[in-house]
């Protein structure tokens, strides 16, 4: 992936977890910032860092009233620059689920072109649900789906099992299914012992496609 689109990629990360914070300091203003890294799954570190930029900006405003205890309210132009964030992040997504539905509806079909059923997904994210509607429809199978860390998360019916767990799942394909850290997830698969040439994801053009 070129810096172009990696750095299109983060300042994309970087709006969406604004987005989000806002959306929850929006709901519930006494959250501590501890509350809103397991909320949002995001180092406690990285929190205080967006919640600093965005009393910056002037999106948020921060009391100490109690005392010892730190509250967050949207001001005005937090409230502005929510309502502009979910325009903006339902219009990636409507552009994101439209490009990946038609790369993976080609990808599945090739896939089953070659004789290949059983197929695992490797990453847990915006586009995973995607890709598993195009699988379904080309007719192959499931055989289990593993993402970084030990999420114990479900997915249809499967326990999301770490990258390290999938030697013990029965399948003659792995196909990534994250928007991000994909090329990290296949060098974790094949530190497990999986053969590149078992592995497969869609090009990096559909995601230059999106960020433009």
């Amino acid at each position: 992936m070129n810096n172009k689109v990696e750095n299109a990629h983060s300042a994309n990360s970087d709006d969406y977890r604004s987005f989000l914070l806002l959306d929850e300091i929006s709901r519930n203003h006494e959250l501590t910032q501890r509350d809103l890294s397991k909320k949002l799954g995001v180092a406690l570190g990285l929190i205080n860092s967006y919640i600093k930029n965005l009393a910056s900006k002037g999106y948020i405003t921060v009391s100490t009233i109690p005392r010892k205890r730190y509250t967050y309210y949207l001001t005005p132009n937090g409230l502005a620059e929510k309502t502009r964030l979910t325009y903006q992040h339902l219009q990636n997504f409507t552009n994101l689920y439209r490009t990946a539905r038609r790369d993976y509806h080609t990808l599945f079909n090739n896939i089953k072109k070659s004789k290949i059923k059983k197929v695992v997904f490797c990453g847990f994210d915006e586009i995973t649900e995607i890709a598993y509607l195009s699988l379904k429809e080309a007719g192959l199978e499931l055989s289990g789906i593993v993402d970084k860390g030990q999420s114990r998360k479900k997915f249809f019916g499967f326990e999301v099992l770490s990258v390290d767990d999938i030697n013990t799942l029965d399948f003659e394909l792995i196909v990534l299914t994250s928007f991000q850290g994909g090329e990290a997830l296949k060098s974790r698969l094949v530190q497990a012992g999986i053969d590149e040439k078992n592995i497969c994801g869609l090009s990096t053009d559909w995601l230059k496609r999106i960020e433009g």
